[in-house]
């Protein structure tokens, strides 16, 4: 049998009678196939002394199992027998025998899939070999083998989109893909049809899922992406191939889509067997972006300056109501632009590119949410079976939280001249230095000779050779720089996101490594380096006024010029990793893996009181760049950067401090923003826009203004017959009024003037202008007193 190369798409595990079949769905130089494995084995662990009681309990069950010791131990250092299974169903119900008689079946809830490709260490690629038979379009393999490879390829991708009337009946189906691009839309044949040869015209909705089916057949996308697709296009699909009585087999040999509600039936999951459906907003949080709104229009408005020809919700229904019923070509072209915006998105942001990366780095599908924990467990799992170890159960209790990043008191002011610091990496690099682990802490609590052992906090001690997370990390580490010199911006941020995410999740009970001593050893040091750290810097003569986690801003007492900064910041560096390398090396007799770098010269910065009091703030700053003859302002935690204040206080905001640091006059500038917003000439500027995040049935005690807005939009769409946008979370636009908030599509009142004078304009005056000796009320009284 010859082997060849391929990369996962897609797994799936599921019994065939009496026993298991696995497939594995792949993509190779000459296209897809599909990988078919029988007879593995679902297996859990149990401590050997619990093994005959455990047999007798599932004997009586009626199951069909093997139990034998393992040259295994669990974290208490107990032996652990293997018990396995035929099927998946007896593994499961197995596991829940015991859970309530009390036993502890470790590893049970691993999903056969993922054990079989984890424990070859398989990410992404493979190499693979079988028995070939020919399919309608693709091979099927059996008695498979398979090991881990470097193998990656590119995926072909379909972008998605459907139109639909208010009661969810299918007008049309948009395509975008470089294989075609295309709309299939309910209507008859125009006479002019072959001037639009991108359109296919079908005769009714039950026509247009069968066309749906037959561009799946023909043109057999690898990835399905779009805006919600799964939520509204997939979920919606269903329902409507339900109701007209037809199978969608969108998978790959025309296999049949399947629908799946989570519990609490908010959300759903589409599976097509040999593909995989990507939602374009989840995977951009995945990839940690982040937008104002999250709305199709505003992320292509961010990116691109264009978005949807239409998109307030009513305007929009009406539009392709009418559209349908009027103008069929133009409700197609509209279709199209949603599916090639959300392809512009993904090809801009590298979405693809960063989404494969880190299946080959974790081995967790493509299409997964978040899935920090699942990839900390596919790579750490595997490594601590060789290591004759059961990984523990995931519980939740006895949870002890861990102390946060370090945060230190700041020293309100506006300061010329502030260097900012920046540990690389600093929590990676703390694992790597001290060589916090899962398992360095069981073999470190063990051992009885501290030579053989590095300290942590709160109880934790960590084994100087048996561990596997620092050298995980220094792997990561050397792939994610070689990545930034090959210029590979998806890998290198896929790595950084991996990287960080190994403490966030060694300090989440939501994965089965937690321990307190593992996240505080971690978090403690961190708040260590940064007190000696400043320290360091104090005692070369300049003033520390803000620290947060791994960043430290230094305030050089006089303006400098960005050569005399530079200068400055990289004596700092050099002295700061030089005394941590003697430091660690002296008390710990451990090399280093601390790098602190000098990250930005601020000529001016801003570190703004908590409002209303003396103290300073935190994680609250603006600072002035200006290099390489371009000026710009960073704003960290403040007004303009954050969602839930207006266009008008971002727009005041950053006007006024532009002209702070740059030293201009700015009272005559405040007048006028107060006169004008006083007399009506910003009304565009004075629109709020929050998020429901819950139901609004919810709100029931506090009641915020957001919630009343759309309790009044709610009852106007009532009373006009419409659908209610607002009842199930989503997100309101609204002004405050003489009575009080309104939605912006129900405007009844004359908007309140003096409330975003008081509330929007004055606390963003009154975070700069004290430093600067001036008052808002004193610059704006004399304008007051005219109305």
């Amino acid at each position: 049998m010859q082997y060849q190369e391929g990369f996962l798409i897609s797994r799936h595990s599921r019994d065939i009678g009496d026993t298991t079949e696995l497939v594995l769905w792949v993509q190779t130089v000459t296209g897809p196939a599909k990988l078919v494995i029988t007879g593995e084995k679902p297996v859990f662990f149990v401590a050997s002394a619990d093994a005959d009681s455990v047999q007798q309990s599932l004997s009586s069950s009626g199951l069909s199992f093997q139990c034998k010791p393992l040259g295994l131990s669990d974290f208490s250092h107990r032996a652990i027998s293997g018990v396995y299974f035929n099927t998946i169903s007896a593994a499961t119900r197995a596991s829940r025998i015991l859970q309530a008689e009390g036993f502890d079946p470790f590893e049970a809830d691993v999903r056969l899939s993922d054990r079989y490709l984890m424990e070859r260490f398989i990410c992404g690629g493979l190499t693979f070999s079988g028995t070939a038979s020919q399919r309608n379009g693709f091979v099927e393999y059996r008695n498979v083998k398979t090991k881990a490879s470097e193998y990656s390829t590119s995926l072909s991708r379909v972008s998605l989109d459907i139109e639909c009337s208010e009661k969810g009946v299918l007008y049309s189906i948009g395509f975008d893909s470089e294989m075609d691009s295309r709309v299939i839309i309910v209507g008859p044949t125009p006479d002019n049809a072959d001037e639009m040869p991108w359109i296919d015209w079908v005769e009714n909705e039950l026509a247009l899922l069968k066309a749906l089916n037959t561009w799946f057949d023909r043109f057999d996308p690898d990835v399905v992406v779009g805006w919600s697709v799964v939520d509204f296009d997939f979920r919606l699909l269903m329902k409507r191939a339900a109701f007209n009585n037809i199978e969608l087999r969108l998978g790959r040999g025309r296999e049949k889509a399947h629908w799946r509600d989570s519990n609490n039936s908010r959300q759903g999951f589409i599976t097509l067997p040999g593909r995989v459906v990507i939602d374009g907003i989840d995977a951009l949080k995945t990839a940690t972006y982040s937008f104002r709104s999250w709305s199709l229009e505003s992320v292509s408005r961010t990116m691109f300056g264009e978005g949807k020809a239409i998109d307030n919700p009513y305007d929009r229904m009406d539009s392709i109501n009418r559209m349908f019923r009027d103008d069929k070509p133009a409700l197609a072209k509209y279709n199209l632009q949603d599916c090639v915006l959300v392809n512009r998105i993904f090809s801009e942001t590298h979405l693809m590119e960063f989404l494969i990366q880190r299946s080959r780095l974790t081995g967790i599908e493509l299409d997964r949410i978040g899935g920090s924990v699942a990839a900390f467990t596919n790579l750490y799992m595997p490594r601590l079976h060789r290591a004759g170890y059961v990984a523990p159960t995931l519980t939740s209790e006895n949870w002890i939280a861990s102390p946060g990043g370090y945060v230190m008191d700041s020293k309100p002011g506006l300061y010329g001249s502030v260097l900012v610091l920046d540990f690389k990496s600093l929590y990676p690099s703390i694992i790597r230095t001290f060589l916090i682990d899962p398992l360095g802490l069981i073999e470190g609590l063990k051992s009885e000779d501290e030579s053989t052992t590095v300290p942590g906090f709160r109880g934790g001690i960590f084994h100087r050779e048996k561990h596997f997370l620092p050298a995980m990390i220094e792997n990561l580490w050397k792939a994610r720089d070689e990545a930034k010199r090959q210029g590979e911006k998806a890998f290198s941020q896929a790595i950084k996101i991996i990287m960080n995410s190994f403490y966030g999740v060694l300090g989440s009970s939501g994965c089965r490594f937690f321990d307190h001593r593992l996240a505080s050893s971690i978090t403690m040091r961190g708040h260590e380096i940064m007190k000696l750290t400043r320290e360091l810097i104090e005692n070369q003569g300049y003033e520390v006024i803000y620290g947060d986690t791994d960043s430290t801003f230094v305030s050089l007492g006089r303006e400098f010029s960005n050569e005399e900064a530079d200068e400055v910041g990289q004596a700092l560096v050099v002295h700061i990793n030089r005394w941590w390398d003697k430091h660690l090396s002296d008390e710990y007799q451990i090399p280093s893996s601390l790098e602190i770098e000098y990250e930005t010269h601020y000529q001016k910065f801003l570190m703004p009181t908590i409002r209303g009091q003396d103290t300073g703030s935190k994680k609250r700053y603006a600072g002035l760049v200006d290099k390489h003859g371009e000026r710009h302002i960073v704003y960290k935690g403040l007004e303009t950067v954050r969602t839930d204040w207006t266009p008008l206080a971002q727009e005041f905001q950053q006007t006024l401090y532009q002209r702070v640091f740059d030293g201009e006059d700015i009272e005559d500038y405040v007048r006028q923003m107060v006169e004008d917003t006083l007399r009506g000439h910003n009304n565009d500027k004075l629109i709020y826009r929050k998020r429901l995040r819950r139901k609004l049935s919810d709100y029931e005690k506090n009641v915020p203004p957001h919630v009343r807005a759309a309790r009044k939009a709610d009852a106007v769409n009532e009373k006009l017959g419409r659908a209610k946008q607002y009842q199930h979370c989503g997100w309101i636009e609204y002004v405050i009024t003489l009575n009080g908030p309104e939605p912006l599509e129900a405007l009844e009142s004359q908007y309140d003037y003096q409330h975003y004078v008081d509330k929007q304009l004055k606390p963003i005056a009154d975070g700069i202008l004290p430093f600067i000796g001036k008052s808002f009320d004193a610059l704006s009284m004399p304008q007051l007193g005219l109305f």
